[in-house]
Protein backbone atom coordinates (compact mmCIF):
# COMPACT_ATOMS: atom_id res chain seq x y z
CA UNK A 1 0.00 0.00 0.00
CA UNK A 2 1.02 3.48 -0.85
CA UNK A 3 2.25 5.10 2.50
CA UNK A 4 1.02 8.39 1.05
CA UNK A 5 -2.28 7.75 0.67
CA UNK A 6 -2.88 5.57 3.72
CA UNK A 7 -1.81 8.71 5.14
CA UNK A 8 -3.74 11.29 3.51
CA UNK A 9 -6.92 8.99 4.37
CA UNK A 10 -5.37 8.91 8.23
CA UNK A 11 -5.06 12.51 8.45
CA UNK A 12 -8.69 13.27 6.70
CA UNK A 13 -10.42 11.08 9.18
CA UNK A 14 -8.94 13.02 12.08
CA UNK A 15 -10.07 16.50 10.91
CA UNK A 16 -13.07 15.35 8.94
CA UNK A 17 -15.01 17.29 12.23
CA UNK A 18 -13.04 20.48 12.05
CA UNK A 19 -14.08 22.10 8.88
CA UNK A 20 -11.55 24.78 9.60
CA UNK A 21 -8.67 22.75 9.45
CA UNK A 22 -7.12 21.14 5.36
CA UNK A 23 -4.30 18.78 4.50
CA UNK A 24 -1.56 20.81 2.54
CA UNK A 25 0.88 18.08 1.71
CA UNK A 26 2.40 14.34 2.88
CA UNK A 27 5.30 13.46 1.95
CA UNK A 28 8.20 10.18 3.30
CA UNK A 29 11.65 11.11 2.23
CA UNK A 30 14.25 8.72 1.79
CA UNK A 31 15.83 9.78 4.86
CA UNK A 32 12.90 8.17 7.16
CA UNK A 33 10.51 11.19 7.52
CA UNK A 34 7.21 11.17 6.91
CA UNK A 35 6.37 15.04 7.04
CA UNK A 36 3.00 16.35 7.20
CA UNK A 37 1.71 19.59 6.82
CA UNK A 38 -2.11 21.04 7.89
CA UNK A 39 -3.11 24.04 7.75
CA UNK A 40 -6.33 25.72 8.62
CA UNK A 41 -8.37 28.99 7.63
CA UNK A 42 -7.29 30.48 11.16
CA UNK A 43 -3.62 28.64 11.44
CA UNK A 44 -3.07 25.69 13.43
CA UNK A 45 -2.78 25.17 16.73
CA UNK A 46 0.32 22.86 18.62
CA UNK A 47 -2.24 20.89 19.84
CA UNK A 48 -4.15 20.21 16.57
CA UNK A 49 -0.50 19.19 15.43
CA UNK A 50 -0.14 16.55 18.60
CA UNK A 51 -3.66 15.18 17.81
CA UNK A 52 -3.07 14.15 14.22
CA UNK A 53 0.30 12.99 14.83
CA UNK A 54 -0.89 10.77 17.41
CA UNK A 55 -3.85 9.57 15.52
CA UNK A 56 -1.84 8.70 12.47
CA UNK A 57 0.93 7.41 14.49
CA UNK A 58 -0.83 4.60 16.64
CA UNK A 59 -2.60 3.72 13.31
CA UNK A 60 0.85 3.43 11.53
CA UNK A 61 2.00 1.32 14.07
CA UNK A 62 -1.04 -0.36 14.34
CA UNK A 63 -1.47 -1.62 10.79
CA UNK A 64 2.62 -1.54 10.74
CA UNK A 65 2.46 0.34 7.46
CA UNK A 66 6.00 1.55 7.60
CA UNK A 67 8.42 -0.99 8.05
CA UNK A 68 11.84 0.76 8.85
CA UNK A 69 12.45 3.02 11.37
CA UNK A 70 11.06 6.49 10.85
CA UNK A 71 10.27 10.03 11.94
CA UNK A 72 6.94 11.21 12.02
CA UNK A 73 6.51 15.17 11.39
CA UNK A 74 3.32 17.32 11.62
CA UNK A 75 3.33 20.96 11.05
CA UNK A 76 1.62 23.74 9.99
CA UNK A 77 3.65 25.29 6.44
CA UNK A 78 5.89 28.20 7.47
CA UNK A 79 6.42 31.80 5.44
CA UNK A 80 9.05 30.44 3.36
CA UNK A 81 6.69 27.28 2.05
CA UNK A 82 5.09 27.84 -1.29
CA UNK A 83 1.09 28.08 -1.35
CA UNK A 84 0.31 24.80 -2.66
CA UNK A 85 -3.86 24.68 -2.53
CA UNK A 86 -6.41 26.96 -3.83
CA UNK A 87 -7.95 26.61 -0.15
CA UNK A 88 -4.52 28.32 0.81
CA UNK A 89 -5.04 30.98 -1.80
CA UNK A 90 -8.01 32.14 -0.80
CA UNK A 91 -6.61 32.32 3.01
CA UNK A 92 -3.84 34.37 1.94
CA UNK A 93 -6.22 36.96 -0.33
CA UNK A 94 -5.07 41.02 0.46
CA UNK A 95 -1.59 39.56 1.74
CA UNK A 96 0.89 40.02 -0.66
CA UNK A 97 2.66 37.40 -2.64
CA UNK A 98 5.86 36.87 -4.98
CA UNK A 99 4.74 34.72 -8.25
CA UNK A 100 6.95 32.76 -10.04
CA UNK A 101 6.02 32.03 -13.64
CA UNK A 102 6.67 29.07 -15.81
CA UNK A 103 8.47 31.67 -18.20
CA UNK A 104 11.16 32.37 -15.48
CA UNK A 105 9.75 36.09 -14.59
CA UNK A 106 8.45 37.11 -11.49
CA UNK A 107 5.31 39.30 -10.29
CA UNK A 108 4.65 40.83 -7.37
CA UNK A 109 1.82 42.10 -5.95
CA UNK A 110 -1.49 42.04 -3.61
CA UNK A 111 -3.73 38.97 -4.00
CA UNK A 112 -7.02 40.29 -4.76
CA UNK A 113 -8.99 36.72 -5.55
CA UNK A 114 -8.06 32.97 -5.78
CA UNK A 115 -10.48 30.81 -8.01
CA UNK A 116 -9.99 27.03 -9.80
CA UNK A 117 -8.67 28.43 -12.73
CA UNK A 118 -6.39 31.07 -11.00
CA UNK A 119 -5.23 34.34 -9.28
CA UNK A 120 -5.90 38.23 -9.23
CA UNK A 121 -3.25 40.42 -8.14
CA UNK A 122 -2.53 43.64 -7.85
CA UNK A 123 0.32 45.44 -9.16
CA UNK A 124 2.26 48.72 -8.88
CA UNK A 125 3.40 48.88 -12.62
CA UNK A 126 5.86 52.23 -12.90
CA UNK A 127 6.67 52.60 -17.01
CA UNK A 128 9.31 54.64 -18.04
CA UNK A 129 8.78 58.83 -17.32
CA UNK A 130 5.34 57.58 -16.18
CA UNK A 131 3.63 57.53 -12.63
CA UNK A 132 3.56 54.03 -10.89
CA UNK A 133 -0.03 53.06 -11.29
CA UNK A 134 -2.56 50.02 -9.43
CA UNK A 135 -3.03 47.19 -12.35
CA UNK A 136 -5.32 43.90 -11.70
CA UNK A 137 -3.80 40.98 -13.82
CA UNK A 138 -5.50 37.46 -13.59
CA UNK A 139 -2.66 34.61 -13.78
CA UNK A 140 -3.95 31.31 -14.68
CA UNK A 141 -2.28 28.44 -12.24
CA UNK A 142 -0.99 26.66 -15.32
CA UNK A 143 1.67 29.71 -15.49
CA UNK A 144 2.36 29.35 -11.82
CA UNK A 145 5.26 27.33 -10.79
CA UNK A 146 5.66 29.11 -7.07
CA UNK A 147 4.02 31.73 -4.84
CA UNK A 148 4.92 32.37 -1.72
CA UNK A 149 3.77 35.34 0.95
CA UNK A 150 5.69 38.41 1.42
CA UNK A 151 6.26 39.09 5.00
CA UNK A 152 6.69 42.72 5.65
CA UNK A 153 8.42 43.67 8.43
CA UNK A 154 7.54 47.17 8.91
Amino acid sequence: MNIEKRVIELVEEKIADRPDLFLVDVQMSGGGVLSILVDGDKGVAITDCVAISRHVGFHLEEENTIEQAYNLEVSSPGLDTPLKSLRQYQKNINRSLSVKLSDGTKREGKLISADDSGITIEENIKEKGKKAVLVQNAIPFNDITETKVLVSFK
